[in-house]
């Protein structure tokens, strides 16, 4: 499959790309090999190939949810601007 320079160069205008006039033809020589390789791989039979493990599979090695930190929540909210209750005031961002 070839891709013409006037198609590079829409498509270079579309994605905001800056493409020189001199690169142009080059890049839709360079795209069309693209092209190419993706029909040839379109029309390989893969009907016998066993798909690849997927990570996702796996499962995770997890460590144990565990404490490791004493609670300073007074001392940082001694030094924080505003606190109510035990929580952090800021100013309203929304209205």
């Amino acid at each position: 499959m070839s891709i013409s320079s006037e198609e590079v160069g829409r498509l270079a205008q579309l994605a905001r790309l800056a493409i020189d006039d001199t690169h142009i033809q080059s890049t839709a020589d360079s795209v069309g090999d693209i092209l190419e390789m993706i029909d040839t791989l379109k029309r390989v039979d893969t009907s016998a190939v066993a798909p690849l493990s997927h990570p996702l599979d796996e499962a995770q090695r997890l460590r144990a949810d565990e404490v490791s930190e004493t609670n300073q929540r007074d001392a940082f909210q001694a030094i924080a601007p505003a606190t109510e209750e035990g929580l952090y005031l800021v100013p309203r961002v929304i209205e």
